[in-house]
Protein backbone atom coordinates (compact mmCIF):
# COMPACT_ATOMS: atom_id res chain seq x y z
CA UNK A 1 0.00 0.00 0.00
CA UNK A 2 1.61 3.41 -0.92
CA UNK A 3 1.36 6.36 1.14
CA UNK A 4 -1.08 8.36 -0.28
CA UNK A 5 -3.37 4.85 0.42
CA UNK A 6 -2.38 4.93 3.87
CA UNK A 7 -3.21 8.36 4.73
CA UNK A 8 -6.21 8.00 3.05
CA UNK A 9 -7.09 4.48 5.22
CA UNK A 10 -5.82 6.74 8.31
CA UNK A 11 -8.36 9.51 7.48
CA UNK A 12 -11.12 7.08 7.70
CA UNK A 13 -10.32 5.42 10.46
CA UNK A 14 -10.00 8.44 12.74
CA UNK A 15 -13.22 9.80 10.72
CA UNK A 16 -15.03 6.88 11.38
CA UNK A 17 -14.28 6.50 14.89
CA UNK A 18 -15.91 10.11 15.57
CA UNK A 19 -18.89 8.90 13.81
CA UNK A 20 -18.46 5.65 16.68
CA UNK A 21 -17.86 7.82 19.16
CA UNK A 22 -21.03 9.75 18.39
CA UNK A 23 -23.62 7.10 17.24
CA UNK A 24 -21.75 4.03 19.19
CA UNK A 25 -21.24 0.59 17.31
CA UNK A 26 -24.53 -1.07 16.77
CA UNK A 27 -26.05 2.04 14.84
CA UNK A 28 -23.49 3.07 12.43
CA UNK A 29 -23.48 2.29 8.84
CA UNK A 30 -21.26 2.45 5.90
CA UNK A 31 -23.41 5.11 4.67
CA UNK A 32 -22.73 7.35 7.75
CA UNK A 33 -18.71 6.71 7.46
CA UNK A 34 -18.99 7.78 3.50
CA UNK A 35 -20.96 11.05 4.58
CA UNK A 36 -18.33 11.78 7.36
CA UNK A 37 -15.49 11.00 5.35
CA UNK A 38 -16.89 12.82 2.00
CA UNK A 39 -16.14 10.00 -0.24
CA UNK A 40 -18.07 7.64 -2.46
CA UNK A 41 -19.18 4.08 -1.42
CA UNK A 42 -16.86 2.39 -3.59
CA UNK A 43 -14.17 4.29 -2.20
CA UNK A 44 -14.50 2.83 0.79
CA UNK A 45 -15.03 -0.52 0.17
CA UNK A 46 -11.40 0.07 -1.53
CA UNK A 47 -10.55 -0.54 1.96
CA UNK A 48 -13.13 -1.86 4.37
CA UNK A 49 -15.93 -4.00 3.86
CA UNK A 50 -18.03 -4.02 7.07
CA UNK A 51 -18.34 -1.51 9.63
CA UNK A 52 -17.06 -4.34 12.00
CA UNK A 53 -13.63 -4.41 10.02
CA UNK A 54 -13.45 -0.62 10.24
CA UNK A 55 -14.27 -0.42 14.22
CA UNK A 56 -11.82 -3.09 14.65
CA UNK A 57 -9.02 -0.81 13.00
CA UNK A 58 -10.51 1.83 14.81
CA UNK A 59 -9.63 -0.48 17.93
CA UNK A 60 -6.00 -0.91 17.14
CA UNK A 61 -5.34 2.92 16.55
CA UNK A 62 -6.39 3.45 19.58
CA UNK A 63 -4.17 0.63 21.15
CA UNK A 64 -1.50 1.46 19.83
CA UNK A 65 -1.01 5.06 21.21
CA UNK A 66 -2.44 4.27 24.72
CA UNK A 67 -0.53 1.57 25.65
CA UNK A 68 2.71 2.51 27.95
CA UNK A 69 5.15 0.22 28.82
CA UNK A 70 6.25 -0.68 32.56
CA UNK A 71 9.56 0.26 33.54
CA UNK A 72 11.33 -2.82 34.61
CA UNK A 73 13.62 -0.37 36.70
CA UNK A 74 11.03 1.06 38.84
CA UNK A 75 10.16 -1.07 42.28
CA UNK A 76 6.83 -3.15 41.85
CA UNK A 77 4.75 -0.91 44.07
CA UNK A 78 6.30 2.27 41.71
CA UNK A 79 4.96 -0.13 38.97
CA UNK A 80 1.42 -0.99 40.44
CA UNK A 81 0.77 2.95 41.66
CA UNK A 82 1.63 3.83 37.64
CA UNK A 83 -0.33 1.00 36.38
CA UNK A 84 -3.25 1.78 38.28
CA UNK A 85 -3.08 5.21 37.28
CA UNK A 86 -3.06 4.66 33.53
CA UNK A 87 -6.38 3.11 34.30
CA UNK A 88 -7.62 5.75 36.29
CA UNK A 89 -7.02 8.12 33.26
CA UNK A 90 -8.87 5.44 31.14
CA UNK A 91 -11.75 5.46 33.65
CA UNK A 92 -12.36 9.42 34.42
CA UNK A 93 -10.89 10.25 30.81
CA UNK A 94 -14.04 12.18 28.95
CA UNK A 95 -12.22 12.03 25.90
CA UNK A 96 -13.05 8.27 25.90
CA UNK A 97 -16.20 8.59 23.54
CA UNK A 98 -15.61 5.59 22.10
CA UNK A 99 -16.48 3.25 25.29
CA UNK A 100 -20.26 2.51 24.72
CA UNK A 101 -19.11 1.71 21.17
CA UNK A 102 -16.87 -1.07 22.56
CA UNK A 103 -19.41 -2.01 24.71
CA UNK A 104 -21.75 -2.13 22.09
CA UNK A 105 -19.29 -4.56 19.80
CA UNK A 106 -18.74 -6.89 22.23
CA UNK A 107 -22.10 -7.82 23.26
CA UNK A 108 -22.76 -8.10 19.68
CA UNK A 109 -19.64 -10.20 18.92
CA UNK A 110 -18.97 -11.71 22.47
CA UNK A 111 -15.58 -12.85 21.02
CA UNK A 112 -13.34 -14.14 23.22
CA UNK A 113 -10.56 -13.83 20.68
CA UNK A 114 -11.32 -10.18 19.65
CA UNK A 115 -9.30 -7.45 20.39
CA UNK A 116 -10.77 -6.14 23.15
CA UNK A 117 -10.43 -9.80 24.97
CA UNK A 118 -6.73 -9.39 23.89
CA UNK A 119 -6.21 -6.20 25.99
CA UNK A 120 -8.05 -7.63 28.92
CA UNK A 121 -5.70 -10.61 28.50
CA UNK A 122 -1.82 -8.06 28.08
CA UNK A 123 -3.49 -6.47 31.08
CA UNK A 124 -4.06 -9.19 33.09
CA UNK A 125 -0.85 -10.66 32.41
CA UNK A 126 1.06 -7.58 32.96
CA UNK A 127 -0.40 -6.74 36.50
CA UNK A 128 0.17 -10.15 37.50
CA UNK A 129 3.47 -9.83 36.98
CA UNK A 130 3.29 -6.49 38.76
CA UNK A 131 2.52 -8.28 41.82
CA UNK A 132 4.65 -11.49 41.57
CA UNK A 133 7.70 -9.21 41.08
CA UNK A 134 5.96 -7.45 44.58
CA UNK A 135 5.76 -10.41 46.19
CA UNK A 136 9.26 -11.90 45.66
CA UNK A 137 10.84 -8.43 46.76
CA UNK A 138 8.69 -8.15 49.79
CA UNK A 139 6.71 -5.33 48.81
CA UNK A 140 3.23 -7.13 48.45
CA UNK A 141 1.31 -9.69 50.22
CA UNK A 142 -0.67 -12.30 47.85
CA UNK A 143 -1.17 -15.52 48.10
CA UNK A 144 -2.58 -16.34 44.23
CA UNK A 145 -1.61 -13.47 42.21
CA UNK A 146 -3.47 -14.23 39.15
CA UNK A 147 -6.44 -14.06 41.16
CA UNK A 148 -5.75 -10.68 42.49
CA UNK A 149 -5.42 -9.61 39.05
CA UNK A 150 -8.69 -10.54 37.92
CA UNK A 151 -10.11 -9.02 40.92
CA UNK A 152 -8.80 -5.88 40.29
CA UNK A 153 -9.18 -5.84 36.22
CA UNK A 154 -13.34 -6.62 36.80
CA UNK A 155 -13.38 -3.95 39.51
CA UNK A 156 -11.60 -1.49 37.38
CA UNK A 157 -14.35 -2.38 34.43
CA UNK A 158 -17.20 -1.25 36.54
CA UNK A 159 -15.88 1.67 37.61
CA UNK A 160 -15.28 2.51 33.63
CA UNK A 161 -18.98 1.28 33.72
CA UNK A 162 -19.56 3.45 36.39
CA UNK A 163 -18.01 6.36 35.01
CA UNK A 164 -19.38 6.49 31.75
CA UNK A 165 -23.16 6.55 33.63
CA UNK A 166 -21.84 9.33 36.05
CA UNK A 167 -22.48 7.73 39.14
CA UNK A 168 -18.75 7.72 40.50
CA UNK A 169 -16.55 10.54 40.98
CA UNK A 170 -12.70 10.96 40.92
CA UNK A 171 -12.76 11.13 44.96
CA UNK A 172 -14.22 7.53 44.49
CA UNK A 173 -12.07 6.05 42.16
CA UNK A 174 -9.26 7.12 44.28
CA UNK A 175 -10.55 5.53 47.42
CA UNK A 176 -11.10 1.95 45.28
CA UNK A 177 -7.84 2.22 43.68
CA UNK A 178 -6.20 2.71 47.22
CA UNK A 179 -8.39 0.08 48.43
CA UNK A 180 -7.18 -2.49 45.81
CA UNK A 181 -3.43 -1.53 46.95
CA UNK A 182 -4.32 -1.98 50.75
CA UNK A 183 -5.69 -5.42 49.65
CA UNK A 184 -1.81 -6.75 48.60
CA UNK A 185 -0.10 -4.83 51.32
CA UNK A 186 0.63 -1.57 50.13
CA UNK A 187 -0.30 1.97 50.89
CA UNK A 188 -0.85 5.52 49.87
CA UNK A 189 1.48 7.51 51.34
Amino acid sequence: MGDKSIQKKRYIVEKAAEVFGKKGYKNVTMKDIVEACEISRGGLYLYFNSTKEIFEAVLESRRLISKTEDSSDMQPGDRLLAFLEEKKQEIVSSSDYLRVAIYEYMFAHGEQDSMVAGDFDADLQRLEEIIEDGVASDWMVCEAPRIAAYNMLYALEGLKVSAQTGIISEERVDEQIEYMMGTIGLALE
